[in-house]
């Protein structure tokens, strides 16, 4: 797992992360000024969760940081095969597609809150959680974050 956040292909999507965020919410992701790869590296190892998914039919989940991954007990490859509707119980999953089409249509919604699941079946509660949309440099959509600090098992 160490210096998954060095790949050419992470770094691009970390700088979409932060520049995305600012975009739709006026805040910086991680404040500070960080070139590139100092800007992966802190956004991998913040004390926060940061994930991710593309613009697939049924999204897969195509970042996550350290606290994500432990949050969710995968690997990097595990998280990146995983459709992104799978880190919510079945009948949580309608809401959770209703929390993503206003985000589409808002471009970012904060304070949500609701109840996940990791692999190995262990649920906790997230909550003041930010999603927003994510563009590349030319404005185009491609794919949807969230960040949240504060999570309970339950």
């Amino acid at each position: 797992m160490t210096g998954v956040w060095q790949r050419r292909e992470i770094i691009a999507h970390s700088a979409c992360l932060a520049r995305s965020f600012r975009r739709f919410t006026g805040r910086e992701l991680l404040p500070g000024l960080f070139n590139p790869l100092g800007l992966a590296r802190n956004l991998f190892d913040a004390p926060f969760v940061i994930v991710s998914h593309g613009t697939e039919a049924d999204p897969v989940l195509n970042y996550g940081n350290a606290a994500a991954l432990k949050l969710w007990e995968m690997t990097w490859e595990e998280l990146t095969r995983t459709p992104s509707r799978l880190t919510a119980e079945a009948p949580v999953r309608e809401e959770r597609a209703r929390l993503l089409a206003a985000v589409t249509e808002h471009g970012f919604i904060d304070d949500y809150s609701g109840v996940r699941i990791s692999r190995t079946g262990r649920r906790f509660r997230i909550s003041r959680a930010t999603v927003w949309n994510l563009v590349t440099e030319q404005g185009e959509p491609c794919g949807q974050a969230a960040t949240f600090g504060e999570w309970e098992h339950v």
